[in-house]
Protein backbone atom coordinates (compact mmCIF):
# COMPACT_ATOMS: atom_id res chain seq x y z
CA UNK A 1 0.00 0.00 0.00
CA UNK A 2 1.41 3.40 -0.99
CA UNK A 3 2.07 5.89 1.76
CA UNK A 4 -0.02 9.04 1.45
CA UNK A 5 1.98 12.19 0.77
CA UNK A 6 1.83 14.80 3.53
CA UNK A 7 1.96 18.55 3.13
CA UNK A 8 5.55 19.70 2.88
CA UNK A 9 4.61 23.11 4.32
CA UNK A 10 1.63 22.55 6.65
CA UNK A 11 1.81 25.98 8.31
CA UNK A 12 1.86 27.79 4.97
CA UNK A 13 -0.96 25.55 3.71
CA UNK A 14 -2.96 26.37 6.84
CA UNK A 15 -2.63 30.12 6.32
CA UNK A 16 -3.37 29.70 2.61
CA UNK A 17 -6.81 28.43 3.63
CA UNK A 18 -7.29 30.17 6.99
CA UNK A 19 -7.84 33.77 5.84
CA UNK A 20 -10.05 32.71 2.92
CA UNK A 21 -12.23 30.62 5.20
CA UNK A 22 -12.26 33.26 7.93
CA UNK A 23 -13.32 35.99 5.49
CA UNK A 24 -16.12 33.83 4.09
CA UNK A 25 -17.34 32.65 7.50
CA UNK A 26 -17.23 36.12 9.06
CA UNK A 27 -19.04 37.62 6.07
CA UNK A 28 -21.80 35.01 6.16
CA UNK A 29 -22.20 34.99 9.95
CA UNK A 30 -21.90 38.74 10.48
CA UNK A 31 -24.13 39.60 7.53
CA UNK A 32 -26.75 37.14 8.79
CA UNK A 33 -26.76 37.98 12.50
CA UNK A 34 -25.36 41.50 12.91
CA UNK A 35 -27.20 44.32 11.26
CA UNK A 36 -24.17 46.60 11.06
CA UNK A 37 -22.65 47.00 7.61
CA UNK A 38 -19.59 48.88 8.87
CA UNK A 39 -18.49 45.98 11.10
CA UNK A 40 -19.11 43.44 8.33
CA UNK A 41 -17.23 45.58 5.81
CA UNK A 42 -14.20 46.30 7.98
CA UNK A 43 -13.69 42.76 9.30
CA UNK A 44 -14.33 41.04 5.97
CA UNK A 45 -12.19 43.41 3.90
CA UNK A 46 -9.40 43.17 6.48
CA UNK A 47 -9.46 39.35 6.27
CA UNK A 48 -9.64 39.40 2.46
CA UNK A 49 -6.69 41.81 2.35
CA UNK A 50 -4.70 39.53 4.69
CA UNK A 51 -5.53 36.59 2.44
CA UNK A 52 -4.44 38.54 -0.65
CA UNK A 53 -1.11 39.44 0.93
CA UNK A 54 -0.42 35.96 2.32
CA UNK A 55 -1.26 34.24 -0.97
CA UNK A 56 0.66 36.73 -3.11
CA UNK A 57 3.77 37.04 -0.95
CA UNK A 58 4.04 33.80 1.03
CA UNK A 59 1.85 30.91 -0.14
CA UNK A 60 2.55 31.33 -3.83
CA UNK A 61 6.28 31.45 -3.31
CA UNK A 62 6.44 28.50 -0.90
CA UNK A 63 3.67 26.19 -2.13
CA UNK A 64 3.97 26.56 -5.92
CA UNK A 65 7.25 28.41 -6.47
CA UNK A 66 5.65 31.45 -8.12
CA UNK A 67 5.79 35.15 -7.41
CA UNK A 68 4.30 38.19 -9.09
CA UNK A 69 4.10 41.92 -8.51
CA UNK A 70 3.06 45.06 -10.30
CA UNK A 71 5.15 48.19 -10.72
CA UNK A 72 4.24 51.60 -12.06
CA UNK A 73 6.90 53.10 -14.32
CA UNK A 74 7.91 56.76 -14.29
CA UNK A 75 5.55 57.46 -17.20
CA UNK A 76 2.61 55.90 -15.31
CA UNK A 77 2.53 52.59 -17.17
CA UNK A 78 1.61 49.48 -15.17
CA UNK A 79 4.22 46.72 -15.53
CA UNK A 80 3.58 43.17 -14.33
CA UNK A 81 6.64 41.24 -13.13
CA UNK A 82 6.73 37.45 -12.79
CA UNK A 83 9.13 34.99 -11.20
CA UNK A 84 8.97 31.25 -11.36
CA UNK A 85 11.19 28.38 -10.37
CA UNK A 86 12.78 26.44 -13.20
CA UNK A 87 10.65 23.57 -14.54
CA UNK A 88 12.76 20.88 -12.83
CA UNK A 89 12.33 22.71 -9.49
CA UNK A 90 8.59 23.12 -10.10
CA UNK A 91 8.36 19.37 -10.72
CA UNK A 92 9.88 18.72 -7.26
CA UNK A 93 7.25 20.76 -5.41
CA UNK A 94 4.85 18.88 -3.15
CA UNK A 95 1.75 17.83 -5.11
CA UNK A 96 -0.57 18.23 -2.12
CA UNK A 97 0.69 21.76 -1.44
CA UNK A 98 0.24 22.67 -5.10
CA UNK A 99 -3.23 21.11 -5.28
CA UNK A 100 -4.40 23.01 -2.19
CA UNK A 101 -3.00 26.29 -3.47
CA UNK A 102 -4.61 26.11 -6.94
CA UNK A 103 -7.99 24.78 -5.79
CA UNK A 104 -8.39 27.42 -3.08
CA UNK A 105 -7.19 30.10 -5.49
CA UNK A 106 -9.87 29.23 -8.08
CA UNK A 107 -12.67 28.07 -5.77
CA UNK A 108 -12.80 31.08 -3.44
CA UNK A 109 -13.95 33.61 -6.07
CA UNK A 110 -16.67 31.17 -7.17
CA UNK A 111 -18.01 31.20 -3.61
CA UNK A 112 -17.75 35.00 -3.46
CA UNK A 113 -19.61 35.21 -6.77
CA UNK A 114 -22.41 33.05 -5.34
CA UNK A 115 -22.56 35.33 -2.28
CA UNK A 116 -22.70 38.31 -4.64
CA UNK A 117 -25.69 36.79 -6.43
CA UNK A 118 -27.39 36.30 -3.06
CA UNK A 119 -26.71 39.95 -2.19
CA UNK A 120 -28.20 41.01 -5.53
CA UNK A 121 -31.30 38.88 -5.00
CA UNK A 122 -31.74 40.38 -1.52
CA UNK A 123 -31.15 43.91 -2.91
CA UNK A 124 -28.27 44.29 -0.44
CA UNK A 125 -26.17 46.54 -2.62
CA UNK A 126 -23.98 47.64 0.27
CA UNK A 127 -22.96 44.02 0.92
CA UNK A 128 -22.30 43.69 -2.80
CA UNK A 129 -19.46 46.17 -2.26
CA UNK A 130 -17.80 43.75 0.18
CA UNK A 131 -18.14 40.94 -2.35
CA UNK A 132 -16.73 43.16 -5.10
CA UNK A 133 -13.61 43.91 -3.03
CA UNK A 134 -13.14 40.18 -2.37
CA UNK A 135 -13.61 39.36 -6.05
CA UNK A 136 -11.16 42.05 -7.21
CA UNK A 137 -8.44 40.86 -4.85
CA UNK A 138 -9.08 37.20 -5.74
CA UNK A 139 -9.02 38.06 -9.44
CA UNK A 140 -5.71 39.90 -9.06
CA UNK A 141 -4.12 36.82 -7.50
CA UNK A 142 -5.64 34.52 -10.12
CA UNK A 143 -4.39 36.70 -12.97
CA UNK A 144 -0.97 37.14 -11.40
CA UNK A 145 -0.38 33.49 -10.63
CA UNK A 146 -1.94 32.19 -13.85
CA UNK A 147 0.25 34.49 -15.94
CA UNK A 148 3.19 33.50 -13.81
CA UNK A 149 2.71 29.80 -14.32
CA UNK A 150 4.58 28.58 -17.36
CA UNK A 151 1.89 26.15 -18.41
CA UNK A 152 -1.11 28.30 -17.45
CA UNK A 153 -3.21 27.29 -20.46
CA UNK A 154 -2.83 23.60 -19.64
CA UNK A 155 -3.59 24.27 -15.97
CA UNK A 156 -6.84 26.09 -16.78
CA UNK A 157 -7.84 23.44 -19.34
CA UNK A 158 -7.17 20.62 -16.86
CA UNK A 159 -9.02 22.46 -14.07
CA UNK A 160 -12.06 22.99 -16.31
CA UNK A 161 -12.00 19.38 -17.55
CA UNK A 162 -11.71 18.00 -14.01
CA UNK A 163 -14.50 20.26 -12.78
CA UNK A 164 -16.85 19.32 -15.63
CA UNK A 165 -15.95 15.64 -15.30
CA UNK A 166 -16.52 15.55 -11.55
CA UNK A 167 -19.77 17.51 -11.93
CA UNK A 168 -20.95 15.09 -14.63
CA UNK A 169 -19.95 12.06 -12.54
CA UNK A 170 -21.75 13.50 -9.52
CA UNK A 171 -24.88 14.16 -11.59
CA UNK A 172 -24.82 10.65 -13.05
CA UNK A 173 -24.32 9.12 -9.62
CA UNK A 174 -27.24 11.12 -8.24
CA UNK A 175 -29.42 10.10 -11.18
CA UNK A 176 -28.57 6.40 -10.73
CA UNK A 177 -29.13 6.59 -6.97
CA UNK A 178 -32.69 7.81 -7.57
CA UNK A 179 -33.48 4.87 -9.84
Amino acid sequence: MAEEENYANPLTALFCVLFKAAALVFYIVLASFINNFIIVFVITVFLVALDFWVVKNVSGRILVGLRWWNEVSEDGESIWRFESLEQQDLDRLNKKDSWLFWWTLYLTPVIWLALGIVALIKFSFDYLLVVAVALVLSAANIIGFTKCRKDAKNQIRNFATQTVTSQLASSLQTAFNRV
